[in-house]
């Protein structure tokens, strides 16, 4: 069934939409990841305009990690005061990173740049999650004990302002905290993510936090952050397209609630993989699109004046 999207200005499939935002929400209550960073490149296979699909798959990623994130909260394995802060450093990340979005926009050079991070940032993640977790199943089905040093700690561990979390059974300095979710709202103003692909892997290996309560947590943050950008992106730019992010938020609650029961089945490391290997997918689709010849070299638009 068709439909019109007003400000992309075309007519798309209304249930490859709804089957989109399904996908992506069962990924997101599976991972505890967003979903922006598959949603944003599928829409943009899909013909949706780069600058409406950042925007508008920031939108999408709220309903989808509200979903999760409520599942995980009456489960008991969310974190409210590490998501709190990390909510307060996003929000900052997403302020500056609307005008990096805009002044991008302005110099016609925002596509090429939304692919490179893309490439650049999933393969780096999605490598070194492949590798950690493989390790790690490796190690578990021979029946070897992981090896730990004395002094486990790193040079993160050493930084003041120290904060005791409890839910996390953590004690590490609010600096890096700050770090990490100011670094993922830039990335979700700028990429139309919800940065859960970098933030999962950040708690896990930084902050050494539980992997199952890194899910409801990085859902927690994500949610806050992606609902201010989504602000910021329409006020701004007017980017966002109403009826595209209504019909991608309906299939991303629905998703989300069945990855949310699929998580709870799986193992830390399984899950890590399985992220690692769908990560590296859209990684090796949108670097396969860098180099292909276009079948249109030139293009021709009309900036406002």
């Amino acid at each position: 069934m068709g439909i019109y999207l007003p400000i992309a200005e075309l007519s798309v499939n209304m249930f490859v939409l709804l089957g989109m935002g399904a996908a992506v929400g069962f990924l997101s209550g599976l991972f505890g990841v967003g979903g922006g960073f598959l949603i944003t490149p599928l829409l943009i296979f899909y013909n949706i305009p780069p600058a409406i699909a950042v925007a508008t798959g920031a939108n999408q990623v709220i309903a989808s990690s509200v979903s999760g994130a409520l599942v995980h909260f009456k489960r008991r394995t969310l974190d409210i005061k590490l998501g709190t802060l990390l909510v307060i450093g996003g929000l900052i990340g997403a302020l500056i990173g609307i005008y990096v979005f805009s002044w991008l926009r302005d110099l016609g050079q925002l596509d090429l740049i939304v692919s490179i991070l893309y490439v650049f940032f999933l393969g780096t993640v999605g490598g070194l999650m492949l590798v950690e977790s493989w390790k790690t199943l490796r190690r578990n089905k021979s029946g070897a004990a992981p090896v730990r040093k004395s002094g486990h700690h790193n040079w993160i561990h050493r930084l003041p302002f120290k904060m005791r979390f409890r839910a996390s059974m953590i004690y590490v300095s609010i600096i890096p905290v700050l770090g990490i979710g100011f670094f993922i709202g830039l990335l979700s103003s700028v990429m139309g993510v919800g940065g859960g692909f970098i933030m999962v892997p950040a708690l896990i290996y930084i902050l050494r936090v539980p992997t199952n309560v890194v899910v409801g947590t990085s859902l927690f943050q994500i949610t806050f952050v992606t609902a201010f950008t989504t602000v910021l992106q329409a006020t701004t730019n007017q980017s966002v397209d109403i009826v595209l992010a209504f019909l991608l938020m309906v299939g991303g609650v629905i998703g989300a609630q069945y990855g949310a029961r699929a998580g709870q089945k799986l193992r830390g490391e399984q899950l890590r993989l399985l992220l690692a290997l769908m990560v590296l997918a859209v990684a090796l689709r949108l670097g396969y699109d860098l180099f292909i010849k276009p079948d249109n070299i030139f293009t021709i638009s009309i900036a406002d004046l």
